[in-house]
């Protein structure tokens, strides 16, 4: 936006009252003493019809802007970071998504899929204020690209050497809530990817009902459901599923593409409250496991 813009855009807005005075304020320096004229940047700024007009182009030429800080919590799927976009204020949450399946955005990252899902690194982000939903993306995806350079088995390499690694990260990222066991479920996922068997993830259940088939949110798992004819059912389907089910942070990134060495099959949940699971070598004591917690709780609730 040129000067003169500037100028009328702050008289419409009736920031200022002459226009034609901000154009030659700006452009003169012997207006206000000084030696060169302004030098003014475009973005977002807070100003005000109280402020003089030097405090106003002081302001445009600092380059000090308005910014929204926006939190992005891990294991948000494409379309749920949208919503906080949009609420936010940044973009509407249907351009980010579209923007998310942007095959020359693709490219340029040379990302080996649809879609960006499991690349929009989660981070606390400061946004300016209606962006370009494309900008957005770019923005997470650079992101994570810088975050993934910290990880020694990633640094170096390009998105589609380890994409299989963020897969199985996102599917890491829905199943732990202790960071310290994130290592244990990617050992275990990681085994049974080696025994080309199902991962019975019940987060990769969820990805379908809630993301592909648009439902709401289950409040339990049915046996129905494990039976979804979809390639992103690790009940019916071994390996990885076709892409990634959420946008993981760092710890997962680090258990599963570093996963410890371990001859854990199977984990099940002993408490709700803490988010801990007991970790078993053999479905026997799998199921032992399981019938330990089925009973604490039962015994609670008398």
């Amino acid at each position: 936006t040129s000067t003169k813009k500037i100028g009328q855009i702050l008289k419409e807005k009736k920031i200022i009252r002459s226009s034609a005075f901000f154009y030659v304020a700006a452009r003169l320096p012997v207006v206000f003493g000084r030696k060169s004229p302004y030098s003014l940047k475009s973005g977002v700024y807070n100003v005000s019809s109280c402020m003089s007009l030097m405090q106003i182009l002081s302001l445009l030429e600092s380059g000090r802007q308005e910014y929204i800080k926006i939190m992005i919590p891990e294991g948000l799927t494409m379309r749920k970071t949208g919503i906080i976009l949009e609420e936010g204020g940044i973009c509407p949450e249907s351009d980010f998504y579209n923007s998310c399946f942007d095959k020359t955005l693709l490219q340029k990252y040379g990302i080996p899929s649809e879609n960006a899902e499991g690349l929009l690194f989660p981070d606390t982000y400061y946004f300016t204020p209606d962006m370009n939903s494309s900008d957005v993306v770019s923005i997470m995806i650079e992101n994570f690209m810088a975050k993934a350079e910290l990880i020694p088995q990633f640094k170096d390499k390009k998105i589609s050497e380890f994409y299989d690694t963020v897969i199985l990260a996102s599917i890491v990222e829905r199943e732990y809530r202790v960071a310290q066991e994130a290592p244990l479920i990617a050992s275990v996922f990681t085994n049974r990817i080696t025994d080309n068997a199902g991962l019975y993830s019940c987060a990769t259940i969820e990805y379908i009902i809630t993301e592909i088939q648009g439902k709401p949110h289950p409040e339990v798992i049915s046996y129905d459901d494990l039976k979804i004819d979809s390639p992103y059912n690790t009940y019916k389907w071994a390996g990885l599923t076709p892409g990634p089910i959420s946008n993981p942070g760092l710890v997962a990134l680090k258990a599963a593409a570093n996963p410890p060495e371990t001859d854990y099959y199977y984990f099940t949940l002993n408490n709700a409250e803490k988010g801990t699971h007991t970790f078993s070598r053999s479905f026997n004591s799998h199921t032992q496991a399981g019938t330990v917690y089925k009973t604490k709780k039962a015994a609670e609730k008398k």
